[in-house]
């Protein structure tokens, strides 16, 4: 298979699970779709009015997590780790049956996802993938936290960095490159926040569903989670795979080089309007549409799912 083609399953996956916030348990199936379908929701649980495209316009809250709601008000949330999974592995089209509003949140990030779509064959479209290729600089700065996207040759490119007076996050930073590197410590790093927060994160109704399960607790200089970190840039690189399965919702591959400082779902969706804002400043390509390097047909994606 190559990155030329549209992609969807060979067959249904199942997942179950806990959401994070609302507390609820769902199961989620995600269906093999046609072509130019896209990623869609469809709220099982009700009989009207149920379905919500998995697209930026979408997204009527990014407070800790992404929530996208369609004209009805139906609600779908907590998507961007099954969005990331879905960048990583290539998958363009999918139905996605839910029971109920929030995505589960398995261990917190997109390792359970991705083991499990991996032993399912990918099926090759006939129609080409379209990908969102950046021509010049796209800015955006909010009081201290910033991102911008530039040019790259062939692939996604995210440059992270994080700054938290917490001594353990700390001021951490990685660069990932979606096409040439192994994205197991991405895939792999869960979701986090400081002890001292947690009331605070429940009060807004929030949380319901957290645990030393599914998110890494830090408290003060220590990390809660018995077995502690499953990398060292393990926060750093949850933040990159959130702005992975964020970056989907562009409807797109996204070809450019992004650099985020104290980024987040909410800056993310941002800065996604202010780029299909500037047409100018990208192109809807296809691959044969531009000269590109052998590397980018000859590279797989480095996925190794058994750690």
């Amino acid at each position: 298979m190559n990155d030329i083609y549209q992609k969807t399953l060979a067959k249904k996956v199942v997942f179950k699970g806990i959401g994070l916030h609302s507390g609820k348990n769902s199961t989620i199936n995600v269906i093999p779709a046609k072509e130019n379908e896209g990623i869609v929701f469809k709220r099982i649980d009700l009989k009207e009015n149920n379905l919500i495209k998995a697209n930026f316009n979408n997204v009527s809250s990014a407070r800790l997590c992404t929530t996208l709601e369609n004209n009805s008000g139906v609600k779908v949330s907590t998507v961007e780790h099954l969005l990331a999974a879905f960048y990583i592995i290539g998958i363009d089209n999918a139905l996605v049956e839910i029971d109920n509003e929030e995505v589960p949140i398995m261990d917190g990030s997109s390792k359970d996802f991705i083991c499990k779509l991996k032993k399912i064959d990918l099926l090759e479209q006939s129609r080409k993938r379209k990908y969102l290729k950046i021509s010049n600089k796209i800015e955006l700065i909010d009081g201290k936290r910033k991102i911008s996207i530039e040019q790259n040759e062939s692939s996604l490119e995210v440059n992270f960095q994080l700054n938290y007076q917490n001594k353990i996050i700390a001021d951490q930073k990685n660069t990932i490159d979606f096409q040439k590197d192994d994205l197991k410590d991405v895939f792999n790093s869960r979701t986090f926040c400081l002890f001292e927060d947690i009331e605070k994160i429940k009060k807004f109704g929030l949380a319901k569903g957290g645990s030393l399960d599914n998110a890494i607790v830090v408290d003060n200089e220590k990390v809660l989670n018995k077995d502690g970190l499953r990398n060292d840039k393990e926060f750093v690189n949850h933040k990159i795979l959130d702005l992975a399965g964020d970056f989907l919702l562009s409807g797109y591959r996204v070809i450019g080089k992004v650099d985020c400082y104290q980024g987040g779902h909410e800056l993310t969706n941002l800065f996604l309007r202010k780029i299909f804002n500037q047409n100018a400043d990208y192109q809807i390509i296809e691959l044969d549409d531009f000269k590109i390097s052998k590397k980018f047909h000859s590279e797989s994606q480095k996925i190794a799912v058994n750690a």
